[in-house]
This record gives structure tokens, C-alpha cells and sequence, in this order.
């Protein structure tokens, strides 16, 4: 079998045996360590000055390949093009773009030092996977080099429609590149439709069935991969973590009370600021419940250097001590934000002892935290999701209910209803969506994507 060789912005290694705290770091684990390859991509380091070079490490079947980046391109490709372009444009939020041409510059100078220093380890027939939306021309650097390897892309995050895309002056470039691998892996069918929409209207391609697209004289293929989580493996671990320390500490402070649990990396694009006035209008549109619930609300800091980021948090500081100040006793704390990180054995107990699963982003392009809420529950006594129409999870767990974030009435008569539900309702919920993370689990989401792949 051929090698598989993965490329990421961030190369993650994980401990053997131990759940990692991101999606894609263990299924190319899992998927390497089945196929045997390498991984390739940023260290996370940073230089001054000088020349980089790539550093390996072998253990078992896996090769870890990592390079530095020159600080000036860590502040174009990263901070600029990647996470100041890219990441609002790709998530509906066009008033947040900040678009630079040195930015671009380096965004196309990072991704062909990726592919120049990658070439030379690929072999004839390795299939390689590259992933979501720092990498985007790294396809097609390594097909302008001679590489006629299978190449698969896959974007973790979602895919604007044409309208919104064609507002980035280098759309013609970004789908372009796309269009070199010869299978780009979508998280919904929302988001295929966005892409092909742009060959049909925009690039002038065709579209035919299952996917298939011809334009700028390339033929590939786009399709939807959902990707997920081991549920049962969650399911064992918050089974134990219902009785671990933190876990009796939460449930001692609650005093009886429902929580309501919402864990999101601190970005404008979970609606964070709106989920807490969602909450304070159901404090004001059912008094009967004040007292009786909890809002916690883990938010750990993400891209502390960058503006908006740091805006969202003052945002957030404020609103909370706001609701704080208008409804708090002597005895009751209605929300309690964390702006820190918790372990994931410590979240899965959170979860399970959550009444209500609060996860509504303004646009996402699938939500683990969604499907691990489901999966912490305890069957006999489930909790109930209630998830923003706009994440890509909606399109797979039909038992939550399902809200729209920018709504603050809908949401808070969303959590209402949760709270009020029977727990027959719950039960019945709670194992329709756990049939759905069964049956779509992580493991088959990179199967799915690499037999696609090689069948291409």
C-alpha cells in the first residue's frame, strides 16, 4: 500500500493512547498509523533571520517532518492572510476582512516553501492529504513542480458562497488552486454547493454528477465529508469523569441547580456576545428560572495578538459582569465565565452534568464541541443540545434544537424548551443523534475521504 503523507498548518503528535483535543490531529494519527507516512508542516516555532530547515522524527509507522517560519511570514501568512483574510471571508463576515497585498505575498510564499521543501520527500506513488485553509495553493505548487501524485484537500471550515467570495480580489486564484487537487473534501453539502455554484457562475465550468466539475482546464471532484468523533470512546470517558474531583466540585456549587454549558475557542465567529444576551432575555422572559440555572461558559483566549480578538474579550467581560450585576443573589451567580482552558478529561464531566448544551455559532463549519456534548451524555438522564441553524452539525444531529443565534427571543425560548423538556423527549433525542456520531464517526470520515481519494 502507498504511503499516506499528510500536510497541515500545524503538525500536532499526539501520546499514544491518549484522546487529543482536536479532531484532525487523531484521525491522521489513527490513519498513519495504519498506513504508515509522514506528517508534514509548521513547528510552531519562529526565526529572526537566516534559513529554516525541516526537522524529522520517526516513531513507529509515522515520520513528523516540521519547519520554522521567518517571523515576517508568520505575520503575513499567518496572523494576515490566513486568520485576518481568509478565516472572516470563509465564515460570512466580510466587515471584519483585512486584506493587504503583503499578505498575500506571503501567503503565497509560505505555501510554495511548504510544497519546495515537501517535494523532495514525496515519493511517485504517496497519497498525499492536505489540509483546510492556510494550505489552499499548496496542490497546486507541488502539480507546478511535477508531482502528478493523488492529491486530496480537505477545508475544515466553511465555504462562502459566490457573492461573498468574489468580494477577496484573489478568489480566481484561491478556487484555482483548488481546482489542482483531484478530490477537495467539503464539511457539508451547503458548502459543495457554494464551491460549485462559483465553477458554474463565476469560472465558467461545468458541473456533472456527484461532484464532478471541469474548470481552468482541470477536472476534480468536490464532495461532502462531515467529519466526527469516536463517541463511544467520549462515552467511556465521561462515564468516569462523572465521579472525578472537578466534576463533584461543580455539582456541589451548583446546589441543585441546571447548568447550561457552552466550551468555544474565544472568536467573533461562535456569537459568543449574542449567546449571552440570549441569555440574559431569558432571565428576563422567565423569571421562574432565576435562581434555578447556570450558565458557565468556557471561553479559552485564541490569537491573543490580534485586535479583533482582543475586542471580543472586553465585549465579553462586560456582558457578563452586566448580566451579573442586574440578576445575581446573595446565594445565586447566574453566569459564569472562564476565560481559560480545561482539560478534556474535566470537559467531558462538565458536559455530562450539563442540563442544557449551549452551541450557537454564527457560522461554523461542522462543531465537534456539538457532537461531544451528545456523546458525555448519561442515556439514562441525557441532556439536550441546543445548536446554532448555521453549524455545519445542524445538518446531522436532528435531535438538538435547533436555533437561530441572531435571534436572541428564538434562542432563549430555545433554551426554555430544553430546559422544561421530559425526559422521555430527551432519551428519544439523545439516541437519534447518537446513531448518527455511530454510524459517522471519525474513523469514517478519513476512510470515506481516502477511499474516495484513491478511487478518483
Amino acid at each position: 500500500m502507498s504511503r499516506l503523507v499528510v500536510v497541515s498548518n500545524r503538525v500536532a503528535p499526539i501520546q499514544e493512547g491518549k484522546q487529543s483535543s482536536g479532531g484532525l490531529a487523531v484521525a491522521v494519527h489513527d490513519a498513519l498509523s495504519e498506513i504508515g507516512g509522514v506528517w508534514f508542516g509548521w513547528s510552531g516555532e519562529t526565526y529572526a533571520s537566516g534559513s529554516s530547515k525541516v526537522k524529522t522524527e520517526t516513531k513507529g509507522k509515522i515520520t513528523y517532518a516540521t519547519m520554522p517560519l521567518a517571523r515576517r511570514d508568520y505575520d503575513a501568512f499567518y496572523k494576515g492572510y490566513a486568520n485576518a483574510t481568509l478565516w472572516p471571508l470563509f465564515h460570512y463576515r466580510m466587515e471584519l476582512v483585512d486584506y493587504h497585498r503583503r499578505y498575500v505575498v506571503g501567503y503565497r510564499r509560505v505555501n510554495e516553501e511548504f510544497a519546495g521543501r515537501l517535494a523532495p520527500m514525496l515519493q511517485p506513488d504517496d497519497l498525499v492529504w492536505v489540509h483546510d485553509y492556510h494550505l489552499i495553493p499548496l496542490g497546486r505548487d507541488l502539480r507546478m513542480m511535477g508531482h502528478r501524485n493523488r492529491i486530496g484537500f480537505f477545508l475544515h471550515i466553511p465555504f462562502p458562497p459566490p457573492d461573498l467570495l468574489t468580494t477577496c480580489s484573489d478568489h480566481a486564484f484561491l478556487v484555482q488552486s483548488m481546482c489542482a487537487y483531484d478530490l477537495i473534501g467539503f464539511q457539508t453539502e451547503n458548502d459543495v454547493e457554494n464551491f460549485l455554484s462559483y465553477i458554474r457562475k463565476v469560472a465558467g465550468g461545468t458541473v456533472g454528477r456527484g461532484g464532478r466539475f471541469e474548470a481552468y482546464g482541470e477536472k476534480s471532484r468536490a464532495c461532502a465529508f462531515p467529519i466526527g468523533i469516536y463517541p463511544d470512546r467520549l462515552a467511556e470517558q465521561a462515564a468516569a469523569s462523572a465521579d472525578a474531583r472537578q466534576t463533584k466540585r461543580l455539582l456541589r456549587s451548583l446546589t441543585g441547580k441546571d447548568l447550561i454549558v457552552g466550551v468555544d475557542r474565544l472568536d467573533y465567529s461562535k456569537g459568543l456576545d449574542r449567546r449571552f444576551d440570549a441569555y440574559e432575555t431569558l432571565l428576563e422572559t422567565a423569571p421562574s428560572l432565576r435562581g434555578h440555572v447556570t450558565f458557565m461558559q468556557i471561553a479559552p483566549p485564541s490569537r491573543s495578538d490580534v485586535q479583533s480578538y482582543r475586542e471580543i474579550r472586553e465585549v465579553l467581560e462586560g456582558k457578563a459582569g452586566h448580566i451579573n450585576g442586574r440578576f445575581a443573589e446573595f446565594d445565586w451567580v447566574p453566569l459564569r465565565y472562564l476565560n481559560k482552558s480545561f482539560q478534556r478529561e474535566q470537559l467531558t464531566g462538565f458536559f455530562r452534568t450539563a442540563r442544557v448544551g449551549f452551541v450557537t455559532p454564527l457560522r461554523d463549519g461542522m462543531n465537534l464541541v456539538a457532537k461531544e456534548y451528545v456523546a458525555c451524555q448519561d442515556p439514562e438522564d441525557p441532556g439536550v443540545l441546543v445548536l446554532s441553524q448555521f453549524a455545519g452539525a445542524a445538518a446531522e444531529l436532528d435531535g438538538a434544537v435547533t436555533v437561530n443565534p441572531y435571534d436572541t427571543e428564538y434562542v432563549a425560548e430555545g433554551l426554555q424548551r430544553a430546559l422544561s423538556m421530559t425526559i422521555e423527549e430527551r432519551r428519544s433525542r439523545w439516541a437519534s443523534m447518537m446513531s448518527v456520531l455511530r454510524t459517522n464517526d471519525l474513523g469514517a470520515w478519513r476512510r470515506n475521504f481516502l477511499r474516495a481519494l484513491r478511487s478518483r
